[in-house]
C-alpha cells in the first residue's frame, strides 16, 4: 500500500524537519510527502529532499489541503500537521488496518483507549486531522475540505470531512493502538473550537437530541468543574454562536 501525506506548513522549520525525519524513519516503504508551503519565502526549501513534492497555496489550512487533492496518486491519504511526529511503525500498522477498511483514525497519547467504529454521533472525540488515514477512493468521493473551516480562524474541518465520508457509506474505525505524537494545544481556543462544533451541528442537520447534548456538556462543566468554568463557558458560547451562524 502506498501513502500520500499532505502537510500544510507556515512559520515552522524545526518542527517540519522533525516530522520529515520521522517519515524517513518509517518501516513501511512507498511513502510520498506533499508539502503545501504557505510561507512568503523559501525557508523550508533546504529541508526538502528529492522525494518531497512542494506545492503552494493561499493562506488557510483547508485551502492548503485542497491545493494538494489534484496531485494525489497513492492508495491511502493522510493529513499530518507539520509539528507532529510519526512513530516508526505507524504507517505499517495503518496499512494493515486499511486492507479491510475505508479509513482509520488514531489518537493522541492521552485519548480514550476504547476502540470503536465511527458514527456521526461518536466521532467528535475520536478523530483529529493528524490521526486520520483514508483510502484515496474515499477522498475522491468526499472532495474538497470546507474552506469556511480550518486554521487560522476556525477548526473542525476534519470532523466535517469525516461526517461527509460516513454519510457516503465509508467504514472508518477508531484504533487506539495507532498513536501520533503532537504538542498539546496552547492558548485560548475554546470559543473557536466551540463555534466550529456549532457550525457542524447545523450544517449536517443533527437532531435536537444531539444538539441539546452538545450544548448541555459545557453547561454542566461550568457547574461541575468551577476551576475550568471559563473554558466551559467559552465553549458553550462558541457552540451557540456557531450553530446560529
Amino acid at each position: 500500500m502506498t501513502f500520500d501525506l499532505v502537510v500544510a506548513t507556515v512559520g515552522r522549520t524545526a518542527e517540519l524537519e522533525r516530522f520529515l525525519a520521522s517519515v524517513q524513519a518509517q518501516t513501511h516503504p512507498d511513502v510520498r510527502v506533499l508539502v503545501v508551503d504557505q510561507n512568503p519565502d523559501d525557508r523550508i526549501v533546504p529541508l526538502l529532499d528529492d522525494g518531497v513534492v512542494r506545492l503552494r497555496s493561499a493562506a488557510g489550512l483547508s485551502r492548503a489541503r485542497n491545493a494538494a487533492l489534484p496531485a494525489l496518486t497513492a492508495d491511502a491519504v493522510a493529513f499530518p500537521d507539520d509539528d507532529c511526529i510519526y512513530p516508526p511503525e505507524l504507517l505499517a500498522r495503518v496499512a494493515e488496518r486499511l486492507e479491510h477498511l475505508d479509513g482509520v483514525t488514531g489518537r493522541e497519547p492521552w485519548w480514550t483507549t476504547g476502540a470503536a467504529t465511527l458514527t456521526r454521533d461518536n466521532l467528535w472525540n475520536r478523530a483529529i486531522s493528524f490521526t486520520i488515514f483514508l483510502r484515496r477512493h474515499v477522498v475522491e468521493c468526499v472532495g474538497s475540505f470546507d474552506e469556511a473551516l480550518g486554521l487560522p480562524t476556525s477548526s473542525g474541518e476534519e470532523i466535517d470531512y469525516l461526517i461527509r465520508a460516513l454519510d457516503a457509506g465509508a467504514r472508518i474505525e477508531y484504533d487506539p493502538s495507532i498513536v501520533v505524537d503532537h504538542p498539546r494545544k496552547d492558548g485560548d481556543v475554546a470559543a473557536r473550537d466551540g463555534r466550529s462544533v456549532g457550525y457542524l451541528l447545523r450544517k449536517h442537520r443533527y437532531g435536537p437530541r444531539t444538539v441539546a447534548r452538545m450544548f448541555m456538556r459545557p453547561a454542566a462543566g461550568i457547574v461541575l468543574h468551577p476551576g475550568r468554568a471559563r473554558f466551559h463557558a467559552d465553549t458553550l458560547r462558541g457552540r451557540v454562536s456557531g450553530f446560529r451562524r
